[in-house]
């Protein structure tokens, strides 16, 4: 299964997709979307076309993005919220379901602590993902988004499993938890 991670960002945007074969993890891809200028809309306008195309080009089954932090720059906040926006719509056009994360809990699930900094992050992601180079931090992020879903999908299916194998066994009905 190919996973996306998307890192939002108004300037520049991280994305990083990985494959998934059971327990195994590997790199495919990953880069930084740029926009410029002083027009919002068409900042947002070329980042969703750069989102459609890594879509188009990489074809991923799974999504993810990093929920927002409310900082003191409420201006700030708002357009990282804009650019959020594309980061689950591209996905959602493409028909899949978004996953979304906050930063701490994508550190804890990658490094173990949730207060992790930038190079712990990166190097459980070069340790998880031998041989990747960054085109950028931000898609350093994305790929630990990435391995953040792609482990809590694994865990959810674990967790199918099990139930359905208990329903079998016991004759019982199957209850299913909301998340």
């Amino acid at each position: 299964m190919r996973v996306i991670g998307i890192d939002p960002g108004l300037r520049n945007l991280g994305w990083g997709v990985i494959e998934v074969d059971g327990s195994r993890l590997r790199h495919l891809a990953n880069g930084t979307l740029h926009s410029a200028g002083d027009s919002l809309a068409r900042r947002l306008m070329e980042l969703h076309a750069g989102l459609t195309r890594v879509f188009e080009i990489h074809s991923p089954e799974a999504a993810a993005v990093e929920q927002t932090f409310v900082n003191k720059d409420a201006v700030a906040t708002l357009k990282l919220g804009q650019a959020r926006g594309i980061a689950l719509l591209v996905p959602a056009q493409a028909g899949l379901d978004v996953g979304e994360y906050a930063p701490n809990a994508v550190k804890k699930t990658v490094v173990g602590v949730g207060h992790a900094d930038k190079v712990q992050v990166q190097h459980m992601v070069k340790h998880q993902l031998p041989g990747v180079s960054f085109d950028s931090p931000d898609a350093a992020d994305a790929l630990a988004i990435a391995i953040c879903h792609a482990l809590h999908l694994q865990s959810a299916r674990r967790m199918t499993a099990a139930q359905l194998s208990r329903a079998a066994t016991t004759g019982g009905r199957i209850k299913r938890s909301v998340s």
